[in-house]
């Protein structure tokens, strides 16, 4: 087995797993479309560099979705959770 220190990790399919998993608390809260943070902040801040999250640097337990961030989170949340058949 090899260590985590040989294994090069993939941010992007962390991002993408963070993104779909967001999906699962999402709600309007009358404002646009929110998500509970409780992610890596490393991970959030890619989030919000690659446009699907609002800045999340802020004292609030949630975090705005991007219209974008939206349709990509419950693109990726079938992709990786949806069961085949």
């Amino acid at each position: 087995m090899e260590s985590e220190s040989e294994v090069e990790i993939d941010i992007d399919k962390i991002d993408e797993v963070a993104l779909a998993l967001l999906y699962l608390t999402m709600g309007d809260d009358g404002s646009g479309m929110r998500a509970w943070k409780g992610i890596d902040w490393e991970v959030m801040n890619r989030l919000h560099e690659k446009g699907y999250i609002y800045d999340p640097r802020n004292k609030a337990k949630s975090v705005s979705v991007t219209t974008e961030g939206e349709e990509k989170a419950e693109e990726l949340f079938k992709k990786y959770f949806y069961k085949d058949g």
